[in-house]
C-alpha cells in the first residue's frame, strides 16, 4: 500500500532534493565543475534515497536515484555500450555492510545455493570510469560510462595515456573496465599553468582527469598525465573475481596491486579501516573500498537492480563533508564572558563520527553565511578537529527557515541578561561575568551522585562543556554525540564510550533523584524523597496547590512557594519539556514499601559505615519508611555512628538520644551484613 499521509514539508524537502541532486549531477557528470564536494553530494543523495525508502510514493521517474549515470556530453560521438555500465550502491557503516551481506545470503538461499561466498576487496579510486573495446587484439574504441547504455567516444584521447595497451597478445574481441586517474602532484603542475592564463583552477583529480578526457582537442589530453587502474574483463574465462585481475595483469593492463582475498565481512572492516589511514599517501584519490562476491558463478545468481549489481557494494571511506540542518542555534559563555552562537544539528556522520554541534563563530560570520534556522549546510570535520560549516545550500530552502538575530539579553549571562558587542570586534560578551559560574553550579548539581549520578562528568568536563558550546542546560547534555566529544583535548575513544555509556544508563532516573537534579531553591535531597513519597509523579506536583504542598510534613510555607514558582516559570517549563524528551522518570522504590516499620523515625548519620555506602543506607531507612536529618536535635530518634563519627556523635551524647553502631542499625533495618 502506497503512503497516503506524507506531510506537505516533507513533500517540499523532497523536490528541492530532487532538483539540488540533479544539478550537482549535472554540473559534476557533464560540466567537471563541481561546486560542492563529492562527499557532500553523497550526503545529499542518502537523505533523498533515505526519504523514498519511508516513503515510495513519492518516487519520480526524473529522481536521480532512479537512473545510473548523466547525459552524454555535447560535442561527441555517441556510443552504445555492449552491456550495461552498472553503478555501485554505497554503504557507509559497518553496520550497513553487515545488511549487505544479509541481502546477498538471502537472495543466495532464495535460489537454492548453500555455498558461502568470500568476497574480493578492491581500492575505488576516485577518477573517470572508462570502457576499452579490444577486436582480435587491437584497441579500437574507449567510452565513458555516461548513462550506463550510451557513452561518449573518447577514444582519441584514450590512447594518449601511455599504460594502455594498443594491443593484446592475446587477439582476443573483449571489452575492459577501469577507472582513468590523476595523480595530485599533476593537478597542481596543470592547475599553475591555468591560473598563468586566467582559467580556473581543477577542483579535485577526478575533475582534472574527466575534463582531460573529454577534450574534444587530443593534443591537450596528451601533455596531461593521466593513468589507469583496470578491474573487469567480460571474456568469461575466469572463475573469480582474483583470478580477472590476475588475468588483466598478464595481458598487460595496469592493476591496482592492493586488493584482497576476504573470507567473512570482519576480515573487509579490517582491511577498510587500514586503509582509512594510508589512503592520504597515495598518488591516487582513493574514496573507499568496493566489494565484489569473488565467486562469478554466484556473481551471476545474485544479477543485478535496475540499477546497481547486488553481488558487489562500494563501502565509503568516512566524509569529511556532509549536509545537515541546523536546527537550533544557543550561545555558549567562555571564562571572560564572550558569547558564541553554536549550530544544533540533525546528528550526522562526519570524519568517522556522529556530531550535533558546530562553532558558529560569531554574528558577522552568520550574517555572511545568511544563515538560518532550518538551513541545509555543508559541515566539515577533518580528524578531532571541532566541526564547522562550511556553507549554506539556498535552492533547497522551503520558505520556512527562520532569520536569527543575536539576542540584547541572555538569561546565561546573569544579573540583568545585558549583552554588549566588544568595540572594534565581531565578539559580544555578557556585561554582567556571573552567568558562567552560576551555570556551572547548577550544571554540577544536576549530574551529581545524589541526582543523575553520571559518572565522568564532572566540575571541570562541565565547565569544558560550557565553554566550548556543547551544553547550555542540563538537557543538552543528553543530546551529545561520540563526535561532539571527540574533539576536546583528553577525550579519546575509551573515555568517550564510557561517558556516553554513563549518559544513556542515567536516563532512566526515580523521581526524587530527577527533582534533586532540578537544583529547586530551597529543595534538599530529603524534601525531594518527601515530595516524590507523597505525589508519586511528576505532572502531580506541577498540578498540586500550595496548601496541599504545604501540608506535606517537612514542607513549609517558603518551600511550598519555591516549589510552586519554580514550575510556573516560562524558562523551566521549556527546560522540563526538553528533558523529558529523553529522560523516563519512574516512581521511587521506597514508595512501594510495604515495610514500613520506621515510619515516623528520624535519623542522624556519621562517620564512615564499613558493611555499605552512607547513601545506601539512607536508601534502607527511606525505604523502611524512616526520615533523614542533617542535625542532631531532641527530635532526633537515632544517631548512626560509624568509624571516626564527628560533632553530631558528641551532639547526641549532650542531648541524650539513641545512638547505635553499624550492626545494630543493620538489625533495625532487618537487613543482612552486605
Amino acid at each position: 500500500m502506497g503512503d497516503m499521509k506524507i506531510s506537505p514539508d516533507i513533500q517540499k524537502r523532497y523536490t528541492k532534493l530532487v532538483t539540488e541532486v540533479r544539478k550537482h549531477s549535472d554540473l559534476y557528470h557533464v560540466h567537471d565543475a563541481p561546486e560542492i564536494s563529492d562527499e557532500a553530494y553523497d550526503s545529499l543523495v542518502r537523505e533523498l534515497t533515505e526519504l523514498e525508502k519511508a516513503h515510495p510514493d513519492l518516487i519520480r521517474a526524473d529522481s536521480p536515484t532512479q537512473q545510473i549515470g548523466d547525459r552524454p556530453k555535447e560535442g561527441f560521438t555517441k556510443v552504445a555500450h555492449a552491456h550495461k555500465q552498472y553503478s555501485f550502491d554505497n554503504v557507509f557503516s559497518f553496520e550497513e555492510l553487515k545488511s549487505w551481506e544479509e541481502k546477498v545470503l538471502r537472495m543466495l538461499e532464495k535460489k537454492g545455493i548453500s555455498k558461502k561466498p568470500t568476497y574480493c576487496a578492491e581500492l575505488k579510486i576516485d577518477g573517470l570510469k572508462v570502457i576499452l573495446t579490444y577486436e582480435k587484439g587491437k584497441f579500437i574504441r574507449a567510452a565513458t560510462r555516461g548513462n550506463g547504455e550510451v557513452g561518449e567516444d573518447i577514444t582519441t584521447n584514450v590512447r594518449t595515456i601511455r599504460d594502455i595497451p594498443h594491443t593484446l597478445e592475446k587477439k582476443d574481441t573483449t571489452t575492459v573496465i577501469g577507472e582513468a586517474w590523476m595523480s595530485e602532484k599533476e593537478l597542481k603542475r596543470i592547475n599553475k599553468e591555468r591560473a598563468k592564463v586566467d582559467e580556473p583552477p581543477f577542483a579535485n583529480p577526478r575533475n582534472a582527469a574527466a575534463g582531460s578526457l573529454r577534450q574534444l582537442d587530443s593534443r591537450i589530453t596528451a601533455v596531461r598525465k593521466l593513468e589507469t587502474f583496470i578491474y573487469d574483463i567480460d571474456d568469461g574465462t575466469q572463475k573469480t573475481q582474483i583470478e580477472e585481475l590476475e588475468h588483466l595483469k598478464h595481458l598487460g593492463f595496469n592493476v591496482n596491486k592492493d586488493y584482497a582475498l576476504c573470507t567473512t565481512i570482519e576480515e573487509i572492516e579490517t582491511y577498510y579501516q587500514s586503509w582509512i589511514a594510508k589512503r592520504s599517501k597515495q598518488d591516487y584519490e582513493v574514496d573507499g573500498v568496493v566489494i565484489k562476491v569473488n565467486e562469478i558463478e554466484l556473481q551471476q545468481a545474485l544479477g543485478h537492480t535496475a540499477k546497481a549489481p547486488r553481488y558487489a557494494v562500494a563501502y565509503k571511506f568516512p566524509a569529511e563533508q556532509v549536509t545537515t540542518t541546523i536546527e537550533d542555534i544557543v550561545l555558549q559563555i567562555g571564562r571572560t564572558g564572550v558569547l558564541t552562537p553554536v549550530a544544533h544539528l540533525a546528528p550526522v556522520h562526519v570524519g568517522g563520527a556522529t556530531v550535533s554541534r558546530a562553532t558558529l563563530h560569531n554574528e558577522d560570520f552568520i550574517h555572511e553565511l545568511d544563515l538560518r534556522i532550518g538551513d541545509t549546510v555543508i559541515l566539515q570535520r577533518a580528524g578531532d578537529v571541532i566541526p564547522e560549516v562550511v556553507s549554506v545550500l539556498k535552492d533547497v530552502r522551503t520558505g520556512r527557515e527562520k532569520k536569527w538575530v543575536f539576542p540584547k539579553k541572555v538569561p546565561l549571562c546573569g544579573g540583568d541578561g545585558s549583552v554588549e558587542r566588544v568595540p572594534g570586534q565581531a565578539a559580544h560578551r555578557c556585561v554582567h561575568k556571573g552567568g558562567l559560574t552560576q551555570q556551572k553550579r547548577v550544571l554540577e548539581h544536576f549530574v551529581s551522585k545524589h541526582a543523575f549520578d553520571i559518572e565522568g562528568l564532572g566540575k571541570e568536563q562541565v565547565r569544558l562543556f560550557l565553554e566550548k558550546g556543547l551544553i547550555t542546560d542540563a538537557a543538552d547534555i543528553f543530546t551529545l554525540k561520540r563526535g561532539d566529544l571527540l574533539s576536546l583535548e583528553g577525550f579519546k575513544d575509551k573515555s568517550v564510550d564510557n561517558l556516553l555509556r554513563s549518559i544513556d544508563t542515567s536516563l532512566d532516573i526515580s523521581l526524587a533523584r530527577f527533582l534533586i537534579g532540578l537544583s529547586i531553591d530551597q529543595v534538599g535531597e530529603e524534601t525531594a524523597h518527601d515530595l516524590a513519597n507523597h505525589f508519586k509523579t511528576l505532572e502531580s506536583i506541577q498540578q498540586t496547590s500550595q496548601e496541599e504542598l504545604e501540608a506535606i510534613e517537612g514542607v513549609g510555607p517558603i518551600v511550598a512557594m519555591s516549589v510552586q514558582s519554580w514550575f510556573k516559570s516560562k524558562e523551566n517549563k521549556k527546560l522540563l519539556k526538553k528533558l523529558l524528551r529523553y529522560v523516563s522518570i519512574r516512581e521511587n522504590s521506597e514508595s512501594k514499601a510495604q515495610d514500613l516499620k520506621l515510619s515516623g523515625k528520624t535519623f542522624v548519620l556519621t562517620g564512615t559505615l564499613q558493611t555499605m555506602t552512607r547513601d545506601e543506607a539512607k536508601a534502607l531507612i527511606r525505604e523502611k519508611g524512616g526520615k533523614i536529618v542533617s542535625t542532631v536535635s531532641k527530635n532526633t530518634d537515632y544517631v548512626v555512628a560509624g568509624d571516626k563519627p564527628g560533632s553530631k556523635y558528641k551532639k547526641a551524647q549532650e542531648l541524650d538520644v539513641k545512638i547505635m553502631g553499624e550492626k545494630g542499625f543493620v538489625a533495625l533495618v532487618g537487613q543482612k551484613a552486605l
